[in-house]
């Protein structure tokens, strides 16, 4: 019966990937629509300093990458289709950050934990590198600690608390529609993938 009920419970496990792509607000609001991905958590990777937190990490010297990790169930979508729309979903020749976002915590990367998933992100890379006819500056990395970003950086984008921003007091949701615009996103994407570009509205 033990052994019954741990098969299922690592059969039900969802598989993980992590991915930086610029702001974590916008790839996290990006892929909890994807069919098949369960959650998506902010948080930092790729530095050398323990726990860290935003305004150390954005503000520079940590090493850390703005990231998300992605639960999905593998039955439903591989890791080789999220890394593709991950790929699609920035501009993987910008090697100075992402769109408005400037600095080393916006490059954009993939960690990767095991050769499968290398496999599969070299596989996507590639794929992308074909499709823009220009040499992708996205590295794959080996997978290092995960550290989850503070409980306001989650489902941002949906949030209902005000902030205050150059727009008066808003709510959150409202303030990350107004930064993703300004931003210019979604104009950069469908600038450089056309009708391939994911997620760009």
């Amino acid at each position: 019966m033990a052994t019954t009920c741990l098969l299922f419970a690592q059969a039900a496990q969802a598989d993980e990937i992590v991915v930086a792509g610029g702001c974590f607000w916008c790839v996290e609001a990006d892929f909890e629509r994807v069919p098949g991905v369960s959650e998506v958590v902010s948080g930092y990777t790729g530095g050398t300093v323990k726990d860290p937190g935003y305004k150390q990490v954005t503000k520079g010297g940590t090493g850390h990458y703005e990231a998300v990790r992605i639960d999905y169930d593998s039955a439903k979508v591989s890791a080789k289709q999220l890394f593709d729309l991950f790929f699609r979903s920035v501009d993987p020749l910008d090697e100075g950050g992402q769109f408005c976002d400037r600095g080393d915590s916006y490059r954009t990367a993939i960690f990767v934990s095991d050769p499968a998933q290398r496999q599969a992100a070299e596989a996507a890379k590639a794929a992308a590198e074909k499709v823009l006819g220009k040499p992708v500056v996205t590295p794959i990395l080996d997978r290092v600690t995960f550290w989850e970003a503070e409980d306001y950086h989650q489902d941002y984008y949906k949030g209902d608390n005000r902030v205050l921003t150059r727009f008066g007091a808003i709510r959150q949701r409202d303030a990350y529609k107004k930064y993703r615009d300004a931003c210019g996103r979604d104009q950069r994407v469908k600038q450089l993938w056309g009708k391939a570009a994911a997620f760009a509205n």
